[in-house]
């Protein structure tokens, strides 16, 4: 059980390792860090806008983080907030036009890296590796919520 553990958190760890050293090249282009890849990611699939909470809940960020990297992002004139102005946790932050330009780049860029990674793999073993992966991280999530329970 531990062998099994370790392979799968050594695992977990080595790609997003790697996956953000990839993005921190990608980034480079808008004068960002790599982790800022995910809010770009995050935020494209709210073009109405998504509130900071939720951005925090999806990158998986703390209320600080998020609010350095949404003034950075407006600076950069890749995230507009749009009502709530006295409080940067209230209204919703939209990609502009050049930030969907930017996300659409790092998702064309995501999308060619898995698609390299996983290349050797057979669609049916991509399948199932993703729905692993998916049904393991939303037990996870419910048990970080809930607490482990006692066996």
């Amino acid at each position: 059980m531990v062998d099994r553990f370790e392979r799968f958190s050594f695992a977990i760890f080595e790609i997003s390792r790697y996956w953000h050293k990839i993005t921190a090249g990608e980034m480079e282009k808008y004068g960002l860090k790599g982790p800022y890849s995910v809010y770009l990611t995050a935020m494209y699939r709210y073009p109405d806008g998504i509130a900071a909470p939720q951005l925090c809940e999806l990158c998986g960020k703390d209320k600080s983080d998020v609010s350095r990297a949404m003034s950075l992002m407006e600076q950069k004139g890749l995230v507009r907030k749009e009502g709530g102005h006295h409080n940067r946790y209230g209204g919703a932050f939209k990609l502009t036009e050049e930030g969907t330009a930017a996300a659409e780049y790092v998702r064309q860029r995501a999308s060619l890296a898995v698609q390299i990674a996983g290349e050797d793999l057979s669609d049916e073993n991509r399948a199932i590796f993703y729905e692993s992966l998916e049904r393991i991280a939303s037990k996870l999530r419910e048990m970080s919520k809930e607490g482990l329970p006692q066996k």
